[in-house]
């Protein structure tokens, strides 16, 4: 196996990462980034493939991820609990009006339970959606992701490649200024932090996503949207008007698409993710000391296999 990326990944500023986690929360409206939600959507169309239907699952940080998604989440599991973790704790009301069903409706009816707590036993799908690569900490946001699954259940993620926007980075690099976002991290290291994690048989593949916008300002106020640079070598200080007229004239000469009347191209490269969460394994040694649950895990998985299958 290649050696693993840094615990932090080289290019992202921590104390950055935590103040736009807070901002993004204190300005938070009861709607979601539309590229988040579109993700989400082919996201949950590749759940079809997965035939195991979870009794509990959690939503990974809906505000940013999407918020209109959960109902065709719901649909797809009607019969699942479903667990919520949203942070800063001054999102969670916003998230909390967004999700609930009215008194009206029938949902309240069936008793479908919508919590906003931690799961006191481990669930059978953990779905986070375009949260990893604003992580400052990815291989312990995997990690925790890992704890929270219970053995046989699965991770559904996604998150930006590395050639999300490039257009925007070759103008930074021409008019030499530091980069517009941090970099953003390769399908392949995700794997193998994937298996690092504990993860077995981690599937994953990736698409480009190409939008186009009327003018300069007009995709700026997107990509505001949807993050911020948090890269440790960006501007260290705010930026005159000069500077800002400098952009928007150099973003519309050079992601001018003649093509498409003129129309302003900016490709994103969106990379998808599933994994299982393998049983543990019984390390058997000369004294081995194995937990009761440990233990419990191995013979429900032997009993299922079947003496002919485990002698094989």
């Amino acid at each position: 196996m290649p050696p693993l990326p840094p615990q932090r990944p080289p290019t992202i500023d921590a104390i950055a990462a935590a103040r736009w986690e807070n901002l993004a929360a204190a300005a938070s409206t009861a709607s979601s980034p539309w590229l988040h939600e579109e993700v989400a959507r082919r996201m949950e169309e590749r759940l079809q493939w997965i035939v195991k239907k979870p009794e509990r699952w959690m939503h990974w940080e809906p505000l940013r991820g999407g918020l209109d998604i959960h109902a065709q989440l719901a649909k797809r599991y009607p019969q699942s609990e479903c667990f919520v973790a949203q942070s800063p704790q001054q999102a969670v009301s916003t998230v909390r009006r967004a999700m609930s069903a009215p008194w009206w409706d029938v949902r309240r009816w069936r008793g479908l339970a919508l919590h906003f707590e931690t799961p006191e036993s481990p669930v059978q799908m953990l779905w986070a959606n375009m949260a990893l690569h604003m992580a400052a900490d990815p291989q312990s946001l995997i990690a925790r992701w890992h704890s929270l699954l219970e053995s046989d259940g699965f991770l559904m993620f996604s998150c930006f490649g590395p050639d999300t926007l490039r257009e925007l980075r070759s103008l930074y690099a021409e008019l030499g200024w530091p980069a517009p976002s941090h970099e953003f991290t390769d399908m392949h290291d995700w794997g193998d932090m994937l298996v690092q994690a504990g993860f077995a048989e981690p599937v994953m593949d990736m698409e480009r996503i190409t939008l186009t916008f009327s003018s300069a300002t007009h995709l700026l106020s997107e990509l505001r949207g949807l993050g911020r640079n948090l890269h440790g070598q960006r501007f260290a200080g705010l930026r005159g008007r000069r500077w800002h007229a400098d952009l928007q004239a150099g973003i519309t000469r050079r992601l001018a698409d003649p093509e498409n009347a003129g129309r302003l191209r900016l490709q994103f490269e969106i990379i998808y993710g599933h994994a299982f969460k393998p049983h543990p394994r019984i390390d058997v040694r000369p004294q081995t000391s194995v937990s009761l649950d440990d233990f419990r895990t191995a013979l429900r998985k032997n009993s299922r296999t079947g003496p002919d299958e485990s002698s094989a």
